[in-house]
């Protein structure tokens, strides 16, 4: 048996899994962890509060419309993510100061990794 954590959507989960010959089972057991799933990239030193905008599917980053330090409103759009040949404006979801950008024009990326962290 091994323990190991699984982040999915976010969301850790400490699970434990039997190995049976090569073949490794299903998941045993999975609930929650207490603890919060780490971001992608960690928000700076005393972002206490900060929020995440985490990809909504898979996709391409075409544009990124924000800088580090810059006021935002809820609403605005921070970047665009191209996917299934759809551009989709990712909007902020609070007001707030854009305190990383953790992606780059041109990335792939994944449903529910960290693209911006706001104050």
């Amino acid at each position: 048996m091994k323990q190991l954590k699984i982040t999915v959507n976010g969301i850790t989960y400490d699970v434990t899994v039997e190995e049976v010959g090569e073949v490794a089972s299903a998941p045993v057991a999975a609930a929650p962890a207490t603890t919060a799933a780490p971001a992608a990239k960690p928000a700076p030193a005393g972002a206490q509060g900060a929020v995440s905008v985490t990809a909504p599917m898979p996709g391409t980053i075409l544009k990124i419309n924000v800088t580090v330090g810059q006021a935002v409103k809820k609403g605005d759009a921070l970047c665009v993510l191209e996917a299934m040949k759809m551009e989709n404006d990712i909007p902020a979801p609070a007001d707030g100061t854009v305190a990383s950008v953790n992606v780059t024009k041109g990335a792939s990326v994944q449903s529910g990794e960290v693209l911006i962290t706001l104050n």
